[in-house]
């Protein structure tokens, strides 16, 4: 927990309730310990949604579904959603959920299945373009991942970069990181001075959830 968590209960507590569908899936994942946006996190995409009315949305780390379909339900009626996932055993549930008939606005959401790097290289080979591209895949990767987000990003767009802060752990230096954990901690330093140092975008950094990192497409 990065912001003292009395604070986070009692901002959460003043949200408005999900659509009921969204709310038994929350439950689902959160008791089978399958990791989807928090609470706070959710609040902060619905109102970027809901201000920006983004037309083509990209999403990287399908999961379940849950951020895909949170996004459906909060997007504009012509927005489209591409979402990317490798992971089978997250892929089992999202292809049940992204079909379900209790999420009234599925139809907008394109399940893409494979590597993500992959995936990235033949949308820009492609020239697709996005508006908005939420980024919550394997954290060692987004480095990888940024070079194409760039490029799939329009001029004026947001990219939104979930869990950046590590529960705080970021701040810490590299010897007082367990072994195992050093490499994504290096990278993500990496990627978070990369995309608050670049000329191509404008970035801020706050301590949601995990901590997300919002940058805007200067050019």
């Amino acid at each position: 927990m990065i912001v003292n968590e009395r604070v986070t209960a009692y901002i959460n507590s003043l949200g408005k309730e999900y659509t009921p569908e969204l709310m038994k899936l929350e439950k689902y994942a959160l008791e089978n310990q399958v990791p989807i946006i928090r609470k706070e996190t959710q609040a902060l995409l619905k109102f970027l949604l809901t201000t920006r009315q983004p037309k083509q949305i990209l999403e990287v780390g399908t999961a379940i579904g849950f951020s895909a379909l949170f996004m459906s339900e909060y997007s504009s009626h012509d927005c489209k959603i591409t979402t990317i996932e490798k992971v089978e055993m997250r892929l089992v549930e999202a292809r049940k959920n992204l079909v379900n008939q209790a999420f009234s606005k599925r139809d907008k959401i394109s399940l893409l299945e494979g590597e993500a790097l992959e995936i990235l290289q033949e949308l820009e080979a492609k020239k697709m373009t996005y508006d908005f591209i939420f980024l919550d895949a394997a954290k060692a990767q987004y480095m990888n991942f940024l070079p194409y987000l760039l490029n799939l990003l329009q001029a004026g767009g947001i990219l939104l970069t979930d869990n950046v802060l590590q529960d705080g752990m970021i701040i810490n230096s590299r010897y007082g990181i367990k072994r195992r954990d050093r490499t994504i901690h290096s990278r993500m330093r990496e990627f978070l001075y990369a995309i608050t140092h670049m000329d191509e975008l404008e970035t801020v950094i706050l301590p949601t959830g995990d901590g997300v990192a919002i940058s805007y497409k200067v050019k």
